[in-house]
C-alpha cells in the first residue's frame, strides 16, 4: 500500500508517496523546482498568497508524480496534507475563492485581536481559547467583515489552507479541532466553536465547515480530479494538520514533555503537554496537538519566531553573491563565536508574538565597515536567529517546559552544521536529528487516518536518529546573549513603553 502526502508551504509545495510497510519515501517533488513563491505585500505588514496558486502547484507536482512515476498510482491508498497554519481562505457557494489568502504572518489584524482580547477579557479569553485573538485567523476574519463587506457577504465557508486543498481534492469542506484552535475558534472548556468569538466579531457558525477528527475521511478524491491528477477516484482524503503539529508527528513528539523544533521560513519550537496551559501574556501559544481529544488532552505549545530561514535567504540574496548556503556556513564557520561585535535581531517579517504582537523591524547593530566582512554578516545572521530561540525557550520554560532534548528534521537551516551548533550552544538544550520531511510526516499521518496503520508507534517504528548534537560553548554564548536580549529590552521598551528592567530579569 502507498500513501501520498501533501506539504504546503510558503516557500513551496512538497509531495511524497510512502511505501507504508517499510515506511520508506520512494518517490517525492517540489513545487516550484527552483524558485520559491513570493509573499505579497502590498502594505508593509501584509501578507498574502494566492490559495489558485497553491491548488495549481500541489497539481502540477501531483502529475510530475503521477507521470514519471517508479510505482503504480493505483496502489496509493491513502493521502494525507500539511499546511501553512493560520491562513484564512474564503471560497464562495460555488467553490471560487473570493480574495487572496491572508496567511501566517501577517499583521494587520494585531488591533483588532487585542480589542477583542480586552473586550471578551484576557482572563476569560486564555482560560477558553488558550490565546489571545492576536492576529490569528479569527482576527483575520473579523478584518474582512470590516473592511471588505462585498467579500464577507459573498462568503459561504471560511478555511484553513489544508481544508481547501482537501476541498479541491475532494469537494468536500471539513476541518478538525485543532484547525480551529490555531485559527483561535476552538473554546477548550466547552469543547465546541467559541461562543465569545463568534459574539463578539458578530461571525455566522454557518461559515465553518464541518469539524471531523483529524486522523479520519475528509473525503475522498473525485473522479473529475482524479482524471486530472492520474490518480484514481475514491482515495480517502484521511489526515490534515497544520506544519507544526504535522512535523511533532513526522519526529514521533506525541507524548507530554516532547518537543519538536523546525528552522523553515519561520522558526518553531513545538512542546506537547498533557494540560490546557497558557501563557499570561500569550507571547506563546497553545493549540491542540494532532492527538488532542478532550477526553486525552495532548496540547502543543508553540513558540515562533516569524524571522528564521527568511532573513537567511535574505542575507543570501544580498550579500551571497551567487554563493550557496554551504559555501555561506563554511565562511561564516571561519569566524569565531560573537561575529566581532556584529549583532542581529531578526525580526523582519511581521508582528512577532513572543514581542508581544509588536513589529520591532530586522536590525544589524554595531557593524564596522572596517572590522566586518561579509562572513561576520553570515554568521551574526544565525546567532541572531539562534538568540531568538532562546529567548523564546525561556518563555516556555517559565511556562513549565523545560526540555531535555529536542528533536529536528535534518531540513531547512537544520541543514547546516554551523546553525545547528550554534543553536545547541546558544540554547544549552542537545538537538537529535533525524531524515524526516513534512510530506512524508502527512502521507504516514494519512496511513494513521485511514487505518492502514494500527497505531501511531507502528506508522513510526522506523524512526532513528541520524545524528546527536550536544552543547560545546555554551559559555561562550552565555554572554552574548544577555547582550543580545538587552538590546531586544530597549528596542521593546520603546514599544510597549515598559521599563527594561521588567523585560530582562
Amino acid at each position: 500500500m502507498l500513501l501520498l502526502g501533501i506539504d504546503l508551504g510558503t516557500s513551496s509545495i512538497k509531495v511524497s508517496v510512502v511505501d507504508a510497510d517499510t515506511q520508506a519515501c520512494i518517490a517525492a517533488t517540489r513545487y516550484p523546482e527552483e524558485e520559491e513563491n513570493k509573499i505579497l505585500s502590498v502594505i508593509p505588514g501584509w501578507a498574502e498568497q494566492s490559495p489558485d496558486l497553491w491548488w495549481e502547484q500541489v497539481a502540477t507536482a501531483i502529475r510530475k508524480l503521477t507521470t514519471d512515476a517508479a510505482f503504480d498510482p493505483r496502489d496509493i491508498g491513502a493521502i494525507g496534507i500539511a499546511y501553512q497554519m493560520h491562513g484564512l481562505v474564503v471560497i464562495d457557494e460555488g467553490g471560487n475563492v473570493l480574495r487572496n489568502a491572508i496567511i501566517w504572518c501577517d499583521s494587520r489584524a494585531v488591533e483588532i485581536g487585542e480589542k477583542a482580547f480586552a473586550k471578551i477579557g484576557m482572563q476569560r479569553a486564555l482560560e477558553h481559547l488558550l490565546n489571545s485573538p492576536g492576529n490569528f485567523t479569527a482576527s483575520k476574519w473579523a478584518w474582512v467583515k470590516a473592511n471588505e463587506p462585498e467579500v464577507y457577504s459573498k462568503a459561504h465557508k471560511i478555511m484553513l489552507p489544508g481544508d481547501f486543498i482537501a476541498y479541491r481534492l475532494t469537494g468536500q469542506a471539513t476541518t478538525s479541532i485543532s484547525a480551529l484552535s490555531e485559527g483561535v475558534f476552538w473554546d477548550f472548556r466547552e469543547n465546541r466553536i467559541s461562543g465569545d468569538i463568534l459574539q463578539h466579531f458578530g461571525f455566522d457558525e454557518t461559515a465553518f465547515p464541518e469539524i471531523r477528527p483529524l486522523f479520519g475521511v475528509h473525503g475522498t478524491l473525485s473522479r473529475k480530479i482524479a482524471a486530472q491528477l492520474g490518480l484514481r477516484p475514491d482515495i480517502p482524503v484521511s489526515y490534515k494538520a497544520g506544519d507544526q503539529p504535522n512535523n511533532a508527528l513526522s519526529l514521533n513528539v506525541l507524548r507530554p514533555g516532547e518537543v519538536a523544533a523546525t528552522a523553515g521560513t519561520s522558526g518553531v519550537i513545538y512542546a506537547v503537554s498533557d494540560r490546557l496551559v497558557y501563557d499570561p501574556a500569550s507571547r506563546i501559544n497553545t493549540f491542540a496537538h494532532v492527538n488532542y481529544t478532550p477526553e486525552a488532552v495532548r496540547t502543543g505549545i508553540l513558540l515562533c519566531i516569524n524571522g528564521t530561514g527568511i532573513l537567511n535567504r535574505w542575507v543570501k540574496e544580498h550579500f551571497g553573491h551567487g554563493l550557496t548556503y554551504q559555501q555561506m556556513n563554511t565562511l561564516g564557520k571561519a569566524v569565531s563565536p560573537g561575529s566581532n561585535g556584529l549583532k542581529v535581531l531578526p525580526f523582519g517579517n511581521g508582528a512577532e508574538r513572543i514581542m508581544h504582537n509588536k513589529i520591532l523591524g530586522a536590525q544589524f547593530i554595531d557593524l564596522d565597515f572596517n572590522a566586518h566582512g561579509r562572513s561576520h554578516v553570515f554568521r551574526a545572521s544565525q546567532e541572531g536567529i539562534a538568540h531568538a530561540f532562546r529567548y523564546g525557550l525561556d518563555i516556555i520554560r517559565e511556562n513549565g517546559i523545560r526540555p531535555s532534548v529536542i528533536r529536528a528534521g535534518r531540513a531547512n537551516m537544520f541543514l547546516s552544521d554551523l546553525f545547528t551548533e550554534i543553536f545547541v550552544d546558544i540554547t544549552r538544550v542537545p538537538v537529535e536529528l533525524y531524515e524526516n520531511d513534512g510530506s512524508v510526516g502527512a502521507a504516514l499521518g494519512a496511513g494513521i487516518g485511514a487505518g492502514i496503520f494500527t497505531s501511531t508507534d507502528e506508522a513510526f517504528s522506523g524512526l532513528k536518529a541520524i545524528k546527536t548534537v550536544e552543547p560545546q560553548d555554551s559559555a561562550v554564548y552565555e554572554d552574548l546573549y544577555h547582550e543580545w536580549k538587552q538590546l531586544v529590552a530597549d528596542r521593546l521598551n520603546k514599544e510597549l513603553q515598559l521599563d527594561p528592567d521588567d523585560l530582562t530579569d
